[in-house]
């Protein structure tokens, strides 16, 4: 067997992706030899994070490596919420950093290296692509979760999440294995034309396969009832990494979700359609009742996390061109919503003290004005409450439900949206009608403003005015 030439235009595809690994190891080896530039470590990372949206954005469709890496613009729409997450992550880790002592260097490095995994299983054409994308991402995220060694609910959350996450890696590759033997291919095209042309679409074999795959997923993007890892990870990981992983990995997860099964599984959408639709009830009524009786805002943000999951299976499970761009646009809107959140949270971070419970907020309108003001408009965006993006991501999801003939579950999810204006909404609650518990003073470093300007703008702004970036979405969806 000859193997195929090497030739540097295979790496043009992946030019983002390289740029990031540059980067990561200038943060490592500066952080190493020269701790006493430590402070330039978050802005060399926002200077790599800046270069690979802009490359990102030059890129246009190619595939590369023998169809194994995909580059398209459903792909690069993708990435481009892993970069924004990687970028208002960093920009709000400085005085977050700071304030809990915890080490630059390792910390934007695994941030670096987690968005390479996660860009690449936006690009996966092939299982083994999609592995080491999701790993790398992975084993990243477990070191991020961990990194307050002092804490002991961080080193237990680390554990359970790498127990869990090496568990659930095993049943991906068990299922992976099953495709593989029952189609001689790795690659999803191939799979699913080999699979149609030989008869396997009702194989048993084929079917568990495909089940075990995606309840891999499933674990990764927090659906239920593959959830259960969700708020202990939240609460016990240190805010900025929460706030990540929360935006990152699910954006990557559903990317996954819709390349696996619009190209390597099309024929079976009557099958997984039902199944989708069965989970996305489950993980709605999950993350939205549980969220009601939560007293930390990272536990409520957690299962807050399980039911967004829930609203964005609706678009994948409704398996037309303006489903799946429904959720890749609810997946951006997620972001800048959720971001902006966590940047609050992290803001009354001081001299040790967290200010996680709820009730640490209250009257937060009487001494921080302002940052009440922000919190209440990520609040209401969460909710869904016009005129915010959140209102635009639910409404699109919701039509494209319907027209799928999914009137039920779209019932359903307007039915626990209301549900969850209760905990939302309590947070306003006691920020603005409660009598202040303290006087909580805040220091608003140009990262952190930079960070809640950003995501202010595209609640705001894609609540307004959705119309181009709604329109990108459908464009992007083409790919498929």
């Amino acid at each position: 067997m000859t193997l195929p030439t090497f030739s540097w235009s295979y790496l043009g595809p992946v030019l983002p992706e390289l740029l990031l690994a540059c980067i990561t190891i200038v943060v490592v080896f500066l952080d190493l030899f020269a701790p006493q530039k430590r402070e330039l470590l978050p802005w060399m990372t926002v200077v790599g994070t800046l270069g690979a949206m802009l490359a990102v954005a030059g890129q246009g469709p190619a595939t590369t490596f023998g169809g194994m890496y995909i580059v398209d613009t459903c792909s690069l729409f993708f990435k481009q919420i892993c970069l924004i997450g990687l970028l208002l992550t960093t920009l709000m880790s400085e005085r977050y950093l700071q304030a809990e002592n915890l080490r630059h260097g390792e910390y934007y490095s695994l941030l670096l290296f987690s968005t390479m995994g996660m860009m690449f299983m936006a690009s996966a054409g092939d299982l083994m692509v999609l592995y080491l994308g999701l790993e790398l991402m992975a084993l990243s995220i477990y070191c991020l979760v961990g990194l307050m060694k002092g804490d002991p609910r961080s080193s237990e959350a680390s554990l359970k999440y790498f127990l869990m996450g090496a568990f659930f890696s095993a049943i991906m590759l068990y299922g992976m294995s099953l495709l593989y033997g029952m189609t001689g291919t790795t690659n999803l095209h191939g799979i699913a034309l080999y699979a149609k042309q030989a008869g396997l679409l009702a194989n048993p074999a084929l079917l568990s396969g495909l089940g075990l795959l995606l309840a891999a997923i499933c674990f990764k993007t927090a659906v239920a009832p593959f959830h259960f890892w969700t708020p202990d990870v939240y609460e016990g990981a240190p805010t900025s990494v929460t706030a990540f992983m929360s935006v990152g990995a699910k954006a990557a997860g559903f990317a996954v979700f819709g390349r696996v099964l619009m190209v390597g599984f099309p024929e079976l959408q009557g099958s997984w359609g039902t199944m989708l639709a069965v989970l996305a009830l489950l993980t709605m009524a999950v993350g939205n009742i549980t969220a009601l009786s939560q007293t930390s805002m990272k536990r409520m943000l957690a299962y807050s996390s399980v039911a967004h999951a829930g609203y964005a299976l609706i678009g994948i499970l409704a398996g037309t061109p303006e489903g799946i761009s429904a959720t890749m646009n609810y997946l951006l809107i997620y972001g800048f919503m959720n971001m902006g959140a966590f940047a609050v949270l992290l803001l009354l971070v001081k001299d040790g003290k967290r200010r996680e419970s709820l009730e640490e907020y209250r009257g937060l309108a009487g001494s921080n004005p302002l940052l009440a003001a922000l919190m209440l408009i990520f609040m209401f965006s969460l909710t869904g409450i016009p005129p915010t993006a959140g209102f635009i991501g639910k409404f699109y999801l919701l039509r494209a439900g319907l027209d799928a003939g999914y009137t039920w579950l779209v019932i359903c999810a307007v039915i626990f949206s209301a549900v969850s204006a209760f905990f939302y909404l309590r947070v306003v609650r006691y920020m603005y009608m409660e009598e202040p518990a303290e006087e909580i003073c805040f220091k608003m470093t140009p990262g952190v403003s930079v960070a809640i300007t950003l995501a202010l703008i595209g609640v705001i702004g894609l609540g307004i005015l959705p119309g181009p970036v709604v329109g990108l979405a459908s464009r992007a969806v083409f790919a498929f």
